[in-house]
């Protein structure tokens, strides 16, 4: 008996390596990235405190120093979008729908001294996969966004996080994309959104 099976139903296990497909632009590596959530039981339902409710997914690094959300290089096979998606599905091994950009970062890597530009993205998570590629050398433990913010080693992705927060915020007091208080944002104040 054979049996067919659906492409977006299998995932690889073996994530992509190398730099040859990289995007740069002006020198600046460009990466991408996705801030998996998930909404829980426990909120309230009338309350306005999206946080409350809401679970975000962050993953240990690599190198084992601290946690952060899935992100890695733009390749030029891919659009935006699609790369955040495969970086999350290697790291952090969820898949789901892929939002709107929460905007652009530009951010000095700790471990080269060279310049990069980052893209985040929400992914609201449909799937969490048993099996995955990076399974072997990440962690990856859901969370409130407060605890997200304490142990995230970025501070551009602390910022994501936030625009997140208020984006959902916004949908839930029926605004479009509606953001709440000063951020003091450092990134690309007039990203996407």
């Amino acid at each position: 008996m054979v049996a067919l099976v659906s492409q977006e139903n299998v995932v690889t296990l073996v994530s992509r390596t190398g730099r040859e497909l990289q995007r740069y632009r002006k020198g600046r590596r460009q990466v991408v990235g996705c801030i998996p959530y998930r909404y829980n039981k426990i909120g309230e339902k009338n309350s306005l405190d999206v946080s409350d409710e809401l679970e975000v997914l962050v993953i240990s690094s690599q190198k084992g120093k601290g946690m952060l959300f899935p992100k890695g290089g733009w390749e030029l096979d891919e659009s935006k979008k699609e790369a955040a998606l495969r970086e999350t599905i290697e790291e952090a091994g969820v898949r789901g729908i892929v939002g709107g950009k929460l905007g652009k970062w530009s951010f000095k890597s700790k471990t080269h001294d060279t310049f990069y530009e980052g893209y985040m993205f929400p992914l609201l998570v449909q799937e969490q996969l048993e099996f995955w590629p990076e399974q072997n050398v990440r962690q990856r433990i859901w969370m409130s966004v407060t605890e997200a913010r304490d142990v995230c080693q970025h501070w551009w992705m602390k910022e994501a996080l936030d625009r997140l927060v208020n984006r959902l915020v916004g949908q839930k007091l029926g605004g479009d994309n509606q953001v709440l208080g000063s951020l003091n944002c450092k990134g690309d104040a007039k990203s996407d959104l």
